[in-house]
Order: structure tokens, then sequence, then C-alpha cells
């Protein structure tokens, strides 16, 4: 038994991949044990590789530095390919002004950091420990190590900096969501009421509409002129004549007086279809039944992907209409210039007896959607670090920044996932594929950041680590706690303040709380709003802090 031994007291490769396993496995258990509703999630690998350094584990620091570095780019690319369809819309309507109070949080976190920085003793690796810590964001700390280590610096400290931070930094979002309701005496249910009165009066927002056809230029026309002089405004499906038999609004259908038809618009091009064709009125609920049937199909054939729906032809060469594309949780009004992605889910609205040839058509196959597309994974990475090695030349820093190993490949991925495809290659990951992707990323870089760490952890506690602490708590705290209160000040839903805070600071246990005060989706839509900016202020401001600080 010598061998096992050596295996767990002798540096090696054999040993540092064991004690990396050991220190996720004990990790991820960690993190599942809940306290008062409030669990560390992955954090917890982080503290286990902690112990398991401290207790003299014998590790190869250049093995767990590539580790390190490489579960980091696919931590962030998953995380970029994700929120990449949903950046720029982000932006809209109130997620404007999310997104302000948001970037304000990371701004005045930056301030603070900046500020303990000159004032204090404490070096520029351990005040970008803490505030990456602080505001619970792991990729910023990858980003801040990389470019230390490019510069010679130690990055041991600011491992340690992060793991004491970062407890605060879930409690104290969840502390200011309670004492903002606190002070301003927020009823929960009155907030739910306000927030259940906007829904569907967006200008984006989907509805399901009977048109009675008024305008006497129409009758005698086909429907395949409707379709293409109304494209970007109604998605018709189908016809109910003046006998009452419905029919598949096909090309071939002529109008005739009387007719009604059904199908799906935007909320706002309501005022010009009563203008174009006639009376309209929006349906709750449209059931589909006779002859005809509504399914919805997966596209999963590749051929098929990338092609228009006017190139596709379901409505040329079928009894059947696409009515809505659905896509990473957007739900799009198709046209006939409409591009059909790997992994859309169509509604289609036909007669019965043609839709199992439609569905096979687009394929509706979880098999072969869940094949991983390897080669456009490592395109997008290689890509992502070329783009992360460009000096960037600012005015007043004194030298030139980088987007680096986070920053890069994050950046790429949120443009790829935007665009979906370039050419013939398809960037579309499947939701199981991404969460392995990234789970996989996090927990190798915490568990070789805890490793790399833990060494002299409890000696740097006893020699002024808890001053690190509380300079933690006050750039998590400060900064949302006024932000939570200059939101409430602007009429903003309590709700959604939550959600937009713990968006601020990407932090999912936050949510989770956040989630528990009401059963609504206004929590997780403001955080999923302000998520992809901050992501990516945070990583790059990270870099920022090093650079100037050095």
């Amino acid at each position: 038994m010598e061998f096992l031994k050596n295996l767990f007291t002798t540096e090696s490769v054999a040993s540092t991949l064991i004690f990396l396993c050991m220190a996720a496995f004990l990790g991820i258990l960690i993190g599942k044990v809940q306290v008062a509703k409030i669990k560390v999630g992955i954090a917890g690998v982080l503290f286990s590789g902690l112990l398991i350094a401290h207790l003299g584990a014998p590790i190869d620091e250049h093995v767990l530095h590539f580790i390190q570095e490489f579960g980091l780019i696919l931590f962030v690319y998953s995380i970029g390919i994700d929120m990449g369809p949903r950046f720029f819309s982000s932006f809209k309507k109130d997620g404007l002004t999310l997104n302000l109070l948001a970037a304000g949080i990371v701004l005045s976190g930056f301030a603070i950091a900046y500020l303990i920085y000159r004032f204090t003793d404490l070096s520029s690796s351990v005040v970008v420990g803490i505030l990456s810590g602080a505001v619970t964001n792991t990729p910023s700390l990858g980003a801040a190590q990389s470019v230390l280590a490019e510069q010679g610096a130690s990055t041991a400290e600011t491992g340690m900096a992060y793991a004491m931070a970062y407890p605060f930094g879930v409690i104290g979002i969840i502390l200011t969501m309670l004492l903002v309701r606190l002070f301003f005496r927020i009823s929960v249910d009155k907030e739910v009421k306000e927030y259940g009165s906007t829904l569907g009066g967006g200008d984006t927002q989907l509805q399901n509409v009977e048109i009675t056809v008024t305008n006497p230029n129409l009758i005698g026309r086909d429907i395949d002129h409707i379709i293409h002089i109304m494209d970007s405004e109604l998605a018709v499906s189908r016809i109910r004549r003046k006998n009452g038999r419905e029919v598949v609004a096909s090309g071939p259908e002529v109008l005739q007086e009387g007719d009604i038809l059904y199908g799906v618009s935007s909320q706002k091009l309501i005022n010009n279809l009563e203008m174009k064709i006639g009376n309209v009125r929006v349906l709750d609920k449209v059931d589909v039944g006779g002859p005809l049937a509504a399914i919805n199909v997966m596209v999963t054939k590749r051929n098929i992907t990338g092609k228009t729906i006017e190139q596709v032809g379901i409505y040329r060469r079928y009894p059947a209409n696409i009515t809505r594309v659905y896509r990473n949780g957007l739900m799009i009004l198709p046209t006939l210039h409409t591009t059909l992605e790997l992994g859309d889910t169509v509604k289609i609205v036909g007669q019965k007896d043609v839709l199992d040839d439609v569905r096979k058509e687009l394929g509706d196959s979880l098999r072969e959607l869940a094949k991983p597309n390897i080669s456009s994974i490592f395109l997008g990475i290689f890509l992502g670090i070329i783009l992360g090695s460009v000096p960037i030349f600012l005015p007043g820093l004194p030298a030139p920044a980088k987007l680096g190993l986070a920053g890069g490949p994050l950046l790429v991925a949120i443009l790829l996932g935007y665009k979906g495809r370039v050419g013939r290659m398809n960037f579309y990951m499947s939701p199981g594929a991404n969460l392995f992707m990234r789970e996989l990323g996090i927990i190798l870089f915490l568990s070789c950041v805890g490793l790399l760490s833990g060494g002299q952890f409890v000696e740097t506690i006893v020699n002024g680590g808890v001053r690190w602490m509380l300079y933690g708590a006050i750039i998590t705290f400060v900064p949302i706690m006024l932000a939570a209160v200059i939101g409430r000040l602007l009429k903003l839903n309590y709700l959604k303040i939550c959600g937009c805070i713990a968006g601020s600071m990407t932090d999912p246990p936050a949510l989770e709380f956040a989630n528990s005060i009401a059963p609504v989706q206004a929590q997780s839509t403001a955080y999923a709003t302000v998520y992809p900016l901050t992501m990516f202020l945070r990583v790059l401001l990270a870099q920022i802090f090093v650079i100037i600080t050095l």
C-alpha cells in the first residue's frame, strides 16, 4: 500500500487531481447545507479547497493554475452564450432604469474599493479580492488574477480575500431586501398586484387576435397577398367562414365577406390591424378544434437551421402556418424573413392530417438536439482568447488593459449567442450542455482557487483578516442599499428592486431568497435584465482596478 501513501503525501499530477476532485466533491455537499433559507451554493467548493490546502495537501501549482484558467474560460463562455440573445433587449423599457441602477452599484463598489486601497496599507491584490468576494462575482476574481499573474504579482492573497468577503456578500444582499421592506413599510401583496397590472401591456407582448374582415379592398384577395402585406404585423393561422367552417389560412385561400381571421400580433400593432383589415378582438385563450390543431415543434434538423420561414416554405407546401417562435426564453412574432435556429420551438396551426409530416420535417428530436456542437465551442473560445489578448490603450492607465481570459471569451460568447450563427456555423448550445459546462467550469476554478490560497488562510485571519471582512461588508452593503432606496424613490416595484440588486451582484442564492418573497416572475425577470451588463462590467473593472493600482 506504499503507492497510496505516496499518492497522498507526494506532490505529483495524480495527487493534485485527487485533491482537486476531493475539494469539488466535498464543496458541492457543503453548498447544499441550508441555514435560515440561505445556502452558500457553489462557493462551498472554495471553502473545501481552502480547508484541504490548510491541512497540508501536496499540490502541483502549475497544474492547478492551468486548470483554474481553463475552468474560468468554460464558465464565462457558457454564461455569454446563454445571455447573448437577451443582452441588447435588456435595455428596453424599464430595463434601462434597472441597468442604470445596477451599473451604479458596480461603479460605486469599485469606487469604495479604490478608496480602501488609497487610504489603507492593503495591497492591490488583497483589495481586488475583497471587491470580487464582496460582490460574489467569481469571473471578476478570475479576471483580476489573470492580470496579476501577467504583472508577476502573487494571486494567493486574492483568493483568500475573496473567501473572507464572500459570506457577507450573500447575507448583505438579503439584509438589504429586508431593511428596505421595513423602512418603506412595503406590502408585498400590494407590490404583487401592481406588478400583475403591468403585465400584458408591453409593446413586445404577443397577443392572440380575432379580426373580422371589413376592408373591402381585401375581399377577393388570397391569403398569400395578406401574408406579404402584413408580414411584420400579423402571423395569420386560420380563417372562419360565415357558415362556421374553419380552414387553414394557406396561400390559395381567398378572403370572403364576413370572414374572421385568427392569428398572432404584437400589442403595439393592434391599431394598425384595425385600420388595414377590420375589427380586432384580443383573445385570452384560443381553442383550435375540428379538422385543425395546434402543436409545438422543436427545430432540430440542421439542414433547416439558418433558413428563413419563407425559404423553408411550410405555409406553401402544407395547410399549416407558423404562428409563434420561442427562442431562449423570448417569444418572437414570425415573419417571412425570420430565421429558424437550432433549438427554436415553433407553434404551428394546421390540418391534423399533415402535422406529423411537418413535425418530421422540422425534426422535433431531443436526441438530435442533445448532440454537442463541440467544434463551435472551441472556435468561440479560440476567438475569445485572441480578443482577450489584444492590448487596449486607455488614457490615464499606466499599462494597456486587456479583456483577458475572462473578458475575451465572455464578450465573444455574448456576440455569438446574440447572432446564433456565423455562416453555416451554428453556436447553439442546449440548456443541459450549457449548464454542465458552466457548473464544471466554476467548480474547477473555485477548487483551484481554494487549493492555491488555503495554505496561509488561518494565519491571515489571525493577522488582520477580520479587517478584510469589514471592508468587504462596506463594499457589499453601501452600494446596494443606496440603489435600493433610489429605486424605491423612483417608484420602482419592490420585487423588481430585489431582483435588480441580486442581479447586480450576480448572486443566485440572493435570487432564491428574492423569489421566496412572492410567487411571481418580477424578481427573476429583473435579475436576468441586469445580469449581462453587470457581468461584463464586473470583469472589466476588476482588471482595470489591478492595472491602475499595481
